[in-house]
């Protein structure tokens, strides 16, 4: 009998220890799922936001008229009678009168002042300024039109084929950039500040650069403005030649100290090119704004691109 019971309970210990086994086997299996459903989602975690556009941006001074938060884009209504849609994301800052704000406070009815910059062909918001008072804008373009009698302006600028109406009050502050220029800068005569504007600054094919802001009506009225090129304007540039077409004209060179490029036409039958003029070829260009174009007047190699 004794011997009976002392069989059970080995049996026992021997069930009881398999079943201890056996759930610790099990707790491991449990745990497997888990630490596979936390690598899946660290592997479908959001991916890090592309660095923001790079290239030259422009402050558009408008009230926006809607914000589409699952396109992530906004309805802007720009001073001066035109609409510019403006997609935004995480990494677009919002101030509210200068104040650190979100997203979330992007509003129908807000006066806003936006910086924007080209990515692609969209008009991307790298900041968005909220404010209480009249906002500011800017625009760089060429004259389409100017009126003498009602004092507007229509430009088209760069950001958008619908252009733009800015009133041109008679105090407005102007700045008339040198006859000559480089391909990163003005160069020669000084600039004129404080001078009145005429017909003639303003005519058809004048590349200009406005700051305005908004009457109570909404409409954009200039506060400075810049002339940087009236047609028969004279510039000097310098760069290295990246692409010559002698069958359409076309020379197109990029300044190494700003890595720009510039187009310039020549007429090849009035205009013919030495043989050191090639692709590679460090040259010095003389060229007219005719109001559409740069045009070659005369072209020289620099000594550099000669050795």
């Amino acid at each position: 009998m004794s011997r009976f019971l002392a069989i059970a309970i080995l049996s026992g210990v021997a069930l009881a220890q398999s079943a201890s086994s056996g759930g610790s086997k099990s707790g491991q299996d449990q745990s497997v799922p888990q630490t596979a459903l936390e690598s899946e989602k660290t592997s479908t975690a959001a991916p890090a936001l592309p660095p923001l556009p790079r290239g030259k941006s422009t402050v558009i001074g408008g009230t926006i008229r809607g914000v589409d938060a699952v396109r992530d884009q906004l309805t802007l209504d720009v001073f001066g009678g035109r609409t510019m849609k403006v997609v935004f994301d995480q990494r677009t800052h919002v101030y509210r009168d200068g104040v650190i704000s979100g997203l979330r406070d992007l509003r129908a009815g807000n006066r806003a002042s936006v910086e924007t910059v080209l990515d692609g062909t969209t008009v991307f918001a790298r900041s968005i300024h909220l404010l209480s008072v009249s906002a500011e804008g800017e625009c760089q373009g060429q004259v389409m039109n100017y009126d003498p009698a009602t004092r507007e302006v229509t430009v088209r600028d760069s950001l958008s084929r619908e252009p733009i109406q800015l009133r041109v009050p008679a105090d407005v502050v102007v700045v008339r950039q040198g006859q000559a220029a480089s391909a990163s800068g003005v160069m020669g005569s000084s600039d004129i500040k404080g001078s009145s504007i005429g017909s003639l600054d303003l005519a058809a094919g004048t590349l200009i650069s406005v700051k305005f802001q908004s009457n109570e009506s909404g409409h954009g009225l200039a506060s400075q403005i810049a002339i940087l090129a009236t047609p028969g304007t004279e510039f000097v540039f310098a760069g290295n030649v990246v692409s010559l077409d002698m069958h359409s004209g076309l020379l197109v060179l990029v300044d190494p100290r700003d890595d720009k490029r510039y187009e310039v036409f020549f007429d090849s039958a009035h205009f013919p090119l030495s043989r050191e003029v090639h692709e590679g070829a460090d040259v010095t260009l003389n060229a007219d704004f005719d109001g559409a174009r740069y045009v070659a007047r005369a072209i020289s190699i620099n000594a550099a691109s000669g050795k």
